[in-house]
C-alpha cells in the first residue's frame, strides 16, 4: 500500500465544533449560555448532523450553512434561550472556529514529509475558508473540498469519489480521516484507508465497514500514513 493523499473532515476533526459556544459563554452579558454551553453545544451538533443526513436522504439538499443555522435554533430552544444577539454571536463566531492544538504541526509534517493534504467536508465554500483561513491552515492544505459540487452531504458516495477526482489518486492511495464514526466506516466502504479520530471514547459504530485505525487525536497520523 503506498499512500499519496491525507484527507480529513473539518468539523469536529481538524476544527473544535464545541469552540463557538465555549467562547460566546466566556463573554460579558452571556450567563445564560454558560450555565448551558455544553448541552448547547452537543445539541447544535447533533441536530446540524441529523439534518444533513435527512436531506441526504430526502434529496432536499441546502448549503450547509442553512443546516447549522437550523441546528442552533433547535439547540437554543431546547436549551430555553431565546435572545436574537447571542443568536448571531454563535453563528458568527462558527465561521472563526479554533483549529486542535495538534492541527498546524500535524498537517506540516505531513507537507513537508510529501503528503499531498486536503479538506472533505460538507461546509460550504465560504464557511471552510473562513475556518481555514482563521486557523492559518492554508499553507498546510492543497485543497479544501466542499460537498457542494454534488450537491449532496456525506456518507453519499459521489463526495467520496470527488477526492480521486480532484487530487489525481486512485481509491487506495488515500487515508481518509474523520471525528466521526459514522464518515470514517462509510469512507471505508467506498475504498479509502480510514482513522477514526475518536476524541470521546465512544463505541464503534455498527455498520458493515469499520475504520481501519482508531486514534484518540490527529497526533500519530504522519507516523500513520508513512507506515501504509
Amino acid at each position: 500500500m503506498n499512500i499519496k493523499a491525507c484527507v480529513f473532515d473539518a468539523y469536529g476533526t481538524l476544527f473544535d465544533v464545541a469552540a463557538a459556544a465555549r467562547e460566546a459563554a466566556a463573554e460579558p452579558g452571556n450567563e445564560a449560555l454558560a450555565e448551558v454551553w455544553p448541552k448547547l453545544a452537543a445539541d447544535w451538533r447533533l441536530k446540524q448532523l441529523q439534518y444533513s443526513w435527512l436531506r441526504a436522504v430526502t434529496g432536499a439538499h441546502t448549503g450547509f450553512w442553512q443546516v447549522t443555522q437550523d441546528g442552533l435554533d433547535w439547540a437554543m430552544e431546547a436549551s430555553g434561550l431565546e435572545d436574537a444577539a447571542l443568536r448571531e454571536r454563535l453563528l458568527a463566531l462558527y465561521f472563526e472556529l479554533s483549529a486542535y492544538p495538534e492541527v498546524p504541526g500535524m498537517l506540516a509534517t505531513l507537507k513537508s514529509e510529501g503528503f499531498a493534504t486536503a479538506i472533505l467536508s460538507n461546509g460550504s465554500p465560504d464557511m471552510l475558508d473562513g475556518a481555514v483561513q482563521s486557523a492559518g491552515l492554508a499553507e498546510f492544505l492543497d485543497d479544501v473540498i466542499s460537498v457542494e459540487d454534488v450537491g449532496v452531504f456525506k456518507p453519499h458516495a459521489s463526495v467520496y469519489r470527488l477526492v480521486p477526482e480532484r487530487m489525481g489518486v486512485a481509491v487506495d492511495e488515500v487515508l481518509f480521516v474523520s471525528s466521526n464514526g459514522w464518515d470514517a466506516a462509510c469512507a471505508k466502504g467506498f475504498g479509502f484507508v480510514t482513522a477514526w479520530v475518536n476524541r470521546a471514547g465512544e463505541p464503534v459504530d455498527r455498520l458493515p465497514w469499520t475504520p481501519d485505525h482508531i486514534l484518540t487525536d490527529l497526533s500519530p497520523i504522519p507516523d500513520l500514513t508513512k507506515g501504509l
